[in-house]
């Protein structure tokens, strides 16, 4: 019997001479696996589940519903971390390739290509999280669990998280945004290639500042009409996932919203996946809403109400919950059978050899082919609003060009928000430079700065526009501006 550290096991969870499946992987000359039914492939998903369930403790279980997942040495069961970002390729993890931002991808009309800059991600980030678990990592970005897409209206340029949507038009933002899940999800019949997301639910347009307390007043008709399609696209398609907003709708927070979760989400639309919350939005409910009082009881509130899963911490004080009356224990299964439903799905407690993906090779991260891929996409994603005169395309050999703008030689500018490392980056700037002929007059000025508009001090950039043939000028914000 090994005796590990801390008190006895409970034997009513699980046979004492297995509390330490880590010392001993084989008993008696029989593997963990042969022990336990849910490490057993052959079984159902079900039997699985309801397997890990009957193990677990209280405190087992609820370590489960936080985003930071804890393991469980004494089943054999790994830490997993649910957070993970895809925004417009594998973000926040190294190398990777950079798709134009997905405003960009809204402009190419293109379900074809979004469902292939998706599934390249999800190449991506299949052979990242194989990469990771070989070295013995499980962090935050390494896992297979992808929040997004952001399928937001945008209506409002103000907002700080437009550039993450497909736009203003809930119709083109649904199609699209199942290209980008089907993509992600992949095609195999049982599995999960990883696990797509739709966020932010709902009504989360602005204003950014106010987000943590804002009460979203909708119409019924906007709501039925603009805010909510392209959810029901998203889940009708199969999205594994949807994140709860950080606002109120119509006066109930929206992690933990009746009408939105139990009625809508799961109710009229049939939604069989787990739902998470926005990062810190169940503190919100007690902190900004006053909707709960304490911690335990926005916990207690939402995990009812069927947010699953919490990005944060709140949840520990589903302990205090429980034993204040506020929550039971069955109703905490029924989350942490959601979530495990999802990590079964993604071949988490599988042998490799049972998932088509765990094979896939580093080499397929920022490969040739991908970034030939999103070249195309910003090909596509370019639209051209006038062309006075034929003035375009552009001769390779103007006597003179300015480029101006202060997004012309930035860096900044080509990753967006939510993004990984690019090996290759060419600036604006960079890349007229290359395409002029030689005997080409060339100038560059950056202009006013992006962060003071009104204060640009002397600025000479009007006397060499006037002077130039041809003035390029590279506008607009970036992420240091936005979110």
């Amino acid at each position: 019997m090994s005796k590990g550290r801390g008190p006895g096991p409970d034997k009513s969870k699980v046979s004492a001479w297995v509390v330490a499946p880590r010392l001993c992987p084989v008993v008696f000359g029989v593997s963990l696996a042969a022990m336990l039914a849910f490490l057993d492939p052959a079984r159902s998903r079900a039997e699985r589940i309801d397997d890990l369930v009957s193990r677990l403790t209280l405190l087992e279980k609820i370590s489960q519903l936080l985003h930071e997942s804890s393991a469980v040495d004494r089943l054999g069961v790994p830490a997993y971390n649910w957070w993970n970002e895809a925004c417009h390729g594998v973000g926040r993890n190294g190398r990777a390739t950079i798709f134009p931002q997905v405003i960009g991808l809204g402009a190419t009309w293109n379900r074809a290509l979004v469902q292939r800059v998706a599934t390249a991600t999800s190449d991506e980030g299949r052979a990242k999280h194989h990469a990771a678990v070989a070295a013995g990592r499980r962090g935050q970005y390494q896992g297979l669990t992808f929040w997004t897409p952001n399928i937001n209206i945008f209506r409002d340029p103000r907002w700080g998280r437009g550039q993450e949507t497909f736009g203003e038009d809930p119709f083109l933002t649904g199609e699209l945004g199942v290209a980008m899940v089907r993509g992600l999800q992949g095609d195999h019949p049982d599995l999960l290639k990883t696990a797509a997301c739709a966020k932010h639910f709902a009504v989360h347009s602005g204003p950014e500042a106010e987000r943590h307390g804002f009460n979203a007043q909708p119409t019924a008709k906007d709501l039925a009409e603009t805010y909510l399609p392209a959810f029901e696209k998203l889940v009708r398609a199969g999205v594994e996932a949807v994140m709860g907003a950080y606002n109120r709708t119509l006066d109930e927070p929206c992690c933990a919203s009746r009408r939105l979760l139990v009625d809508t989400l799961r109710g009229r639309w049939g939604f069989r996946g787990h739902v998470v919350s926005d990062c810190g939005a169940i503190d919100d409910i007690h902190l900004h809403h006053k909707v709960t009082a304490t911690p335990a009881q926005s916990a207690a509130l939402a995990v009812r109400l069927g947010c699953d899963l919490n990005c944060g911490c709140t949840y520990h004080d589903l302990v205090l919950a429980v034993k204040e009356g506020l929550i039971t224990e069955a109703e905490i299964d029924t989350s942490l059978r959601r979530l495990l439903a999802t990590r079964f799905r993604l071949g988490l407690f599988d042998p490799p050899e049972r998932v088509p993906w765990a094979a896939t090779p580093p080499a397929v991260i920022d490969c040739p082919e991908h970034r030939a891929l999103a070249r195309q996409a910003a090909v596509e994603s370019i639209v051209l609003l006038k062309n006075a005169g034929g003035t375009l395309p552009l001769r390779r050999d103007p006597a003179s060009l300015l480029v101006v703008g202060p997004h012309a030689a930035s860096g900044d500018a080509l990753l967006g928000n939510y993004y990984g490392v690019g090996s290759q980056l060419v600036t604006v700037l960079e890349g007229i430079v290359e395409r002029v002929l030689e005997g080409t007059q060339i100038e560059y000025r950056s202009g006013c700065p992006v962060d003071q508009p009104r204060a640009p001090g002397t600025d000479y950039t009007f006397l060499a526009a006037e002077a130039a043939e041809v003035v390029i000028a590279v506008l607009g914000l970036d992420h240091t501006l936005e979110g």
